[in-house]
């Protein structure tokens, strides 16, 4: 796709945190009507002047989205599917919590620094074909990636990191497109449209990983899901997907249109207050979920193994419905967050023209206290647990379209692509690239240095005692004390602390 090349240094020059639909050449607030009547005539009028404009139909601009929400989602499940199996992977392949934590890391690492990449081709190059090129990769190193033997862990995390190539190649683009097909409130509907598949796509890969495991009594299957659903959406972006052409609808001056240097747009990119502010701000969430979603389940597991309702798992296949309850929570969540989200901000707009980042900021800041008391409670009770979980992800959610429509409406067109990529490598270079790695790293050192400097604890309860015994004379078949403390040499308990991380302890 042939592209045009100019000299001049085009800044992004959106007021600072600037109302929704108002851009770097228009600095007034798109007026709205107060009118149902003349409201619903106004958007008919964009649709006929949009159609005009992209010479793509409203129903095949609709059709568009719901293929690229479905892709999304894709991607999205296949991220998650291995949480939903994590406590298998890890007893299959012996490994502790810090390399398990690795499989995430890796991912995220190899997608982050491969999205400026296919941001810039996004910005200059036929997006759709680079989307199809880019899944059809992804869909076959995840099939590769099932049929890893126990002996060679490096290279599923080889493949888990060759997988972000696809990642990489629709997520900077998929929103752009969006975004040149629809204006104004249609396009925040369509975005929430799209971003709900982030939730809804990580709660199945949560749910397709349990119940496929547990079907199939192998969780290698787990992974085999998504390729051929992968193979899918590149038939469907090949056949329903058109090109449009980039800010055409937005009736921007010529200048904007005009392409520069990538340097150039970094530069112009980092010039912009809003774009930096609400990526930095999106970072703190991609922390957040990133070592939410990863180590929940099998946190929630470990929770029960303790409180007793559960045994802990010493082989594999693991029983537990964790994965499978913390899937269906991700997905009511994500629908209820990006949905109020949207909601909240249009009608807090009417008021207060910084109304998005102020409702991405309350919702972030509000899950906190909520996603602490789950962890309080964990231990005691896990129907409080649920609970705070849930609300905690719910207000975790109000930020996914929202920080999105931000993007899209303080940069222009011919940049978006490139601040797409930008914003996911800053949100992954300083939040969930290494957010899993290091919850795994702590955690499992806190248990090491609580058991090191503990020479005499409490007889643990009877479900425990088998691998307690184990762990200090290394045959499960003996007898724990009846009753009393038991005196531990601190050699023999840091020698076999791994045996009770690894089993779930």
């Amino acid at each position: 796709m042939g592209s045009r090349r100019g000299t001049q240094d085009h800044t992004d020059t959106a007021p600072f945190l600037t109302q929704p639909h108002s851009t770097e050449d228009s600095e007034q607030p798109r007026e709205r009507s107060h009118e149902r009547g003349a409201g619903d005539a106004e958007e008919e009028d964009e649709r006929a002047q949009t159609e005009l404009v992209t010479g793509i139909s409203y129903k095949r601009s609709v059709v568009i989205v719901v293929v690229l929400c479905y892709v999304n989602l894709l991607n999205y499940m296949d991220r998650f599917t291995v949480a939903g199996v994590l406590p298998d992977i890890e007893q299959y392949f012996g490994i502790k919590d810090s390399k398990s934590g690795l499989l995430q890391t890796v991912f995220i690492c190899s997608y982050m620094i491969l999205a400026p990449i296919f941001g810039y081709l996004g910005d200059r190059y036929n997006r759709k074909y680079i989307m199809c090129v880019g899944i059809f990769f992804w869909s076959a190193v995840t099939l590769g990636s099932s049929f890893t033997p126990k002996e060679h862990f490096w290279v599923l995390l080889l493949t888990r990191g060759l997988v972000g190539v696809g990642e990489a190649s629709y997520s900077t683009i998929a929103p752009t497109i969006i975004a040149d097909l629809f204006v104004a409130d249609l396009r925040s509907r369509m975005l929430t449209i799209f971003y709900f598949a982030i939730p809804v796509g990580s709660g199945l890969g949560y749910i397709v990983g349990s119940k496929v495991k547990q079907a199939a009594g192998d969780w290698h299957w787990a992974l085999r899901v998504t390729p051929g659903l992968g193979l899918l959406a590149v038939l469907l972006l090949v056949l329903l997907v058109r090109e449009p052409p980039r800010g055409a609808v937005e009736r921007r001056s010529e200048e904007s249109l005009v392409y520069t240097s990538w340097w150039t747009d970094v530069r112009a990119l980092a010039k912009n207050p809003s774009f930096v502010l609400s990526s930095l701000g999106f970072t703190s969430v991609a922390f957040v979920t990133g070592a939410l979603a990863l180590w929940a389940p099998t946190f929630l597991f470990r929770a029960r193994v303790v409180q007793g309702s559960m045994i802990p798992c010493i082989k594999e296949p693991c029983n537990s419905n964790d994965s499978l309850i913390f899937g269906i929570i991700t997905v009511v969540t994500g629908f209820l967050g990006v949905g109020s989200g949207v909601e909240i901000s249009k009608r807090l707009r009417k008021r207060n023209p910084r109304a998005d980042p102020l409702v991405c900021a309350v919702g972030l800041l509000s899950s906190s206290p909520f996603l602490f008391l789950s962890l309080v409670f964990a231990e005691s009770n896990t129907i409080a647990t649920y609970i705070f979980i849930f609300i905690g992800e719910t207000l975790l959610s109000l930020n996914w379209a929202i920080v999105a429509d931000i993007l899209l409406y303080v940069v222009i067109p011919t940049r978006r692509s490139t601040a797409e990529a930008l914003q996911i490598l800053a949100s992954h270079l300083l939040g969930d690239a290494g957010s899993p790695y290091l919850i795994g790293v702590v955690g499992g050192l806190y248990l090491f240095l609580f058991f090191r400097s503990t020479v005499f604890f409490t007889i643990p309860p009877p479900h425990l005692q088998p691998m307690v015994t184990q762990m200090v004379s290394g045959s499960a078949d003996s007898s724990c004390p009846p009753s009393g403390h038991y005196s531990l040499e601190l050699s023999v308990l840091s020698a076999g602390v791994d045996k009770l991380i690894d089993a779930g302890g």
